[in-house]
């Protein structure tokens, strides 16, 4: 942990990414990797990740979302994959089985974010949820895709916020840890009475 990092709170982060080839060893899984990329360079809390490589199994991706918030004690989950029609597709309906609320409002501002590039964005399906005190995500399964979603679109005329620009607010009602960021990857967003002074 470095020096600025100790100014704020520590979140643990789990990551899940869902794919039957690459949790068979098929060819190199690519979502994990770049949510830590883009996270990492986001975030000015220090991070503890827990990660899952797992198949396109519903049962076995709840299992996977219920450990990571019950007992790994994840503030924040983030899936990438399996989210769209095809059969083998079903985060969405594992991480709904887990939910205690449904947060409809990220996976409408995702799809709009896709739509700016193509149309088949309605096809996705992605979902937001809260069990306990974790806020669990689903997000797209390429790299690209995830930064785009998680950053939004800040020089598209207008601008397109991203959806990460108000988990930080979300983790707080729920209570979670206080999260910052690096204005310059991601300005978070709080009402004026919910920031907080810097730490000593």
């Amino acid at each position: 942990m470095t020096d600025a990092q100790a100014l704020h709170e520590p979140v643990t982060i789990g990551l899940v990414s869902t794919s039957d080839r690459a949790s068979a060893g098929i060819y190199e899984d690519k979502g994990i990797p770049a949510l830590q990329d883009w996270l990492g360079r986001a975030l000015k809390n220090p991070i503890t990740w827990v990660t899952r490589l797992i198949p396109d199994e519903q049962d076995g991706i709840s299992t996977a979302l219920r450990d990571l918030v019950d007992v790994q004690h994840c503030h924040l989950v983030l899936t990438t994959g399996g989210t769209g029609p095809a059969l083998r597709d079903v985060t969405p309906e594992a991480t709904l089985a887990v939910a205690d609320k449904h947060m409809p409002g990220f996976g409408e501002q995702m799809r709009q974010i896709s739509l700016r590039f193509v149309p088949t964005a309605i096809l996705s399906r992605q979902v937001a949820v809260i069990r306990k005190q974790a806020l669990i995500i689903n997000l797209p399964g390429q790299p690209k895709s995830i930064a785009e979603t998680l950053q939004g679109l800040p020089d598209a005329t207008p601008p397109v916020p991203g959806i990460f620009a108000a988990v930080p607010y979300c983790v707080d009602l729920i209570g979670g840890p206080y999260l910052e960021t690096h204005d310059a990857v991601c300005k978070a967003f709080r009402p004026k009475t919910a920031i907080r002074a810097p730490r000593a």
